[in-house]
């Protein structure tokens, strides 16, 4: 396209145009490029500008097309933003860093681009819709010239094609854009299996050409005996979209519906309702095959009507009735709505909300918002690809607002689209009146109403009754929220009581000396780090107070059962200098245990208690088993830890009630973890720190007697 040709087709649909602009930014990208030469051999140059003269043919404003022609320029010249900004404006600078970030991301590894690529992706072009237009006419372009390439980046390069940019251009509705993409790219990826369904479409072509033709003729004939003019064309499926329907419906060819449909184009909306009950009279409706994305339109602001009659001749014959802004808007999409208004050329909002559209962009910044709640790595990419390319189902809240789901949504998908709270309080739902269970997929004109209550209590596996990344990633946030301020709670009760067994208040210190030690940033970051047990109430209480060290045992002439000094706590067995003695982590013995030693190659003896479950393993061989006793000096001056495992409800408080009452029996907690997280009930180790084994089964009854723990024994291994 030469220069005139450009300025000629842009001042065609917009007499305003700044022709002084393009003009220079015609020249500038020639002689930025100068001699550059693209794989094809062609000059470099020449790309930008067909970039730009498809740009045309969607009618966009002169700050997109000169973007067009400078896209290039920043990444492959000496050109800086500082010099686009100066001598074609900031606007046009804007746009040409954006669609240079997104050429930046192309070029990282391949191993590293899937997630976090589509990642920065999305978050570039959320911002303005014309970056991704100027990209998709980029990526339209390469695609045209790809076999100049090598074979290996001609597959990669397609298959992101298929991947990511033909679903990104239908989610703004620029469907002629996404469809000869997915063509492209499937011809380079399976060229085999296009070439098979293009002999088969020749040959129905010969077979019921004339049938198709006979058809269109037929439709138009009963609309004009009822008075209606409507223009009526057949059209065949892309060899793509057939290839997607065999594989998705194994549906054959000998269906003429999957293969023909038929566009009835009207005048006005009002004619859309006349022209279908017209057809639907005069033949019959396949049953549920019927929508209307009129009333209800895509996300992408797609509208028509959907029907498929057994017609003329006894064949099945799929339609979409709609008007001519209609049909420009389902091929051209969110590229439909710049127009001449107000003195100048643009994007016209005002205009296409008052059609009944939507922000372009809406479905982006949905995923702008699962970015941002920290969702990561492929399940991030499986959850936006189902959010950008899925089919969808149009449901209601009772009042009647409108909620669109990916295809295959459920309840709790529609509570977080209805709000986040909702979906966090979510405690059952009805379908049409009806209690349904959770996992039930909602369908079309279904009306949903969430039933919520006060508690705030969302089970991890909830996760697996949605299919939108917006609802997963909201309820790992508020598990994670949740799991935190649990933490906090029990942190803080371990370290006042740890405080308070030596008579000081932790309401009387100041923390600032333990944050620098242990390198965290707040008071509750540190709560948390003893509630999860990485930090030791006793170190933090004797990092505040240097005097502690050695007074916050169990008493002052009680010292903790360690491996470094364990030959003074056990005996027997035929122990020999050399031999390493520790206490096993699977069974946690303390004095007043029935105890056993295993010697082990490597290892040393290991203390078991007796009915250990890990002592099985040994069962046959009798050469390592160490009969063992507690010195008098275990049974009299030690302390050692007990790993209580408990069966808790899961319930606000009730961590906080377990800790309460293993300090008033005595016993300080050294560390704890969570494990089987459910709904109701979850499973907490707590290792306690006791004097033997009649103190240990004191706190347990303790323990069993308040009605919210249901079960608590003694760690036994396994």
């Amino acid at each position: 396209m030469r220069q005139f040709e450009l300025i000629e087709a842009v001042k065609a649909y917009d007499p305003t145009a700044d022709e002084a602009l393009l003009n220079r930014a015609y020249v500038y990208a020639m002689k930025m490029h100068g001699s550059q030469l693209r794989a094809s051999g062609d000059p470099y140059f020449a790309h930008p500008i067909q970039v730009a003269g498809i740009l045309t043919d969607y009618r966009l404003d002169t700050a997109t097309i000169v973007t067009a022609l400078l896209h290039d320029v920043v990444e492959d010249t000496s050109a800086t933003r500082d010099d686009i900004a100066g001598m074609f404006g900031e606007e046009v600078a804007v746009l040409v860093e954006g669609v240079t970030k997104l050429s930046r991301l192309e070029l990282q590894a391949e191993h590293t681009r899937q997630a976090e690529n589509l990642r920065k992706f999305i978050l570039a072009i959320s911002r303005d819709v014309r970056v991704l237009l100027v990209k998709l006419a980029d990526r339209l372009h390469n695609m045209r010239t790809l076999q100049f390439v090598k074979p290996e980046k001609r597959e990669r390069i397609s298959r992101e094609t298929l991947e990511v940019y033909a679903p990104l251009g239908r989610s703004i509705g620029i469907h002629s854009i996404a469809s000869e993409l997915e063509e492209l790219a499937f011809t380079h990826l399976n060229p085999t299996a296009k070439t098979a369904i293009e002999r088969r479409l020749e040959a129905l072509k010969l077979e019921h050409g004339q049938a198709i033709e006979g058809v269109s003729h037929e439709i138009e004939r009963v609309l004009a005996e009822a008075g209606m003019a409507a223009r009526v064309f057949g059209r065949q499926k892309t060899p793509y979209s057939i290839w997607r329907k065999l594989q998705r419906k194994s549906v054959g060819f000998s269906s003429l519906s999957d293969i023909y449909g038929f566009r009835v184009i009207v005048e006005a909306e009002d004619d859309c309702y006349r022209a279908l009950g017209v057809i639907h009279r005069a033949w019959p409706m396949v049953p549920e095959r019927f929508k209307d994305f009129i009333s209800t339109p895509k996300s992408n602001n797609y509208r028509s009507l959907h029907t498929t009659v057994v017609g003329p001749r006894g064949l099945r014959i799929e339609m979409q009735i709609r008007t001519e802004d209609m049909d420009r808007i389902a091929e051209d999409g969110v590229a439909a709505h710049w127009r001449y208004k107000n003195s100048s050329y643009g994007f016209d909002h005002e205009a296409m909300e008052k059609g009944g559209g939507r922000d372009p962009l809406q479905n982006l910044r949905h995923l702008v918002q699962v970015i941002e709640h920290g969702e990561g790595g492929e399940d991030w990419v499986e959850h936006a690809k189902l959010e950008m390319y899925l089919d969808q189902v149009f449901v209601f809240t009772p009042k009647g607002r409108l909620v669109t789901l990916p295809r295959g949504g459920m309840p709790l998908d529609f509570a977080y689209a209805v709000h986040t709270e909702v979906g966090d309080t979510a405690v059952g739902v009805k379908i049409n009146g009806e209690l349904k269970p959770m996992r039930t997929p909602l369908q079309n004109g279904d009306v949903v109403e969430v039933i919520t209550g006060a508690k705030r209590e969302v089970p991890a596996d909830w996760r697996s009754l949605t299919v939108t990344g917006r609802a997963r990633s909201a309820i790992r946030r508020h598990i994670r929220t949740t799991e935190r301020e649990e933490f906090i709670k029990l942190g803080r009760t371990a370290l006042e009581h740890t405080l308070t067994r030596v008579e000081k208040a932790l309401a009387d210190v100041s923390l600032k000396p333990v944050l620098e030690t242990f390198a965290v940033a707040s008071d509750e970051d540190l709560f948390e780090a003893l509630g999860r047990g990485r930090v030791s109430p006793t170190v933090v209480a004797e990092t505040l107070f240097p005097s502690l060290k050695g007074r916050l045992k169990a008493g002052p002439e009680k010292q903790r059962i360690k491996d470094d000094k364990a030959r003074l706590f056990v005996r027997g067995g035929g122990l020999t200098p050399g031999v390493s003695v520790h206490f096993g982590q699977c069974c946690t013995p303390v004095p007043g245990d029935r105890i056993v030693g295993i010697l082990e190659p490597e290892v040393g003896l290991t203390v078991h208690t007796i009915d250990c479950q890990t002592l099985a393993d040994y069962a046959d061989d009798d050469s390592v088993w160490h009969d063992l006793q507690w010195t008098p000096e275990a049974e009299q001056r030690a302390v050692a830890a007990a790993r209580l495992r408990a069966t808790i409800r899961n319930a606000p408080g009730v961590l906080g009630q377990v800790t309460t009452l293993i300090g008033e029996a005595g016993g300080n907690i050294i560390n704890l973890s969570m494990a089987h997280r459910q709904q109701d009930f979850f499973d907490v180790d707590v290792d306690v720190e006791v004097e033997d084994a009649k103190h240990a089964t004191m706190i347990m009854a303790a323990l069993r007697a308040n009605p919210s723990v249901d079960n608590v024994e003694r760690a036994r291994g396994g």
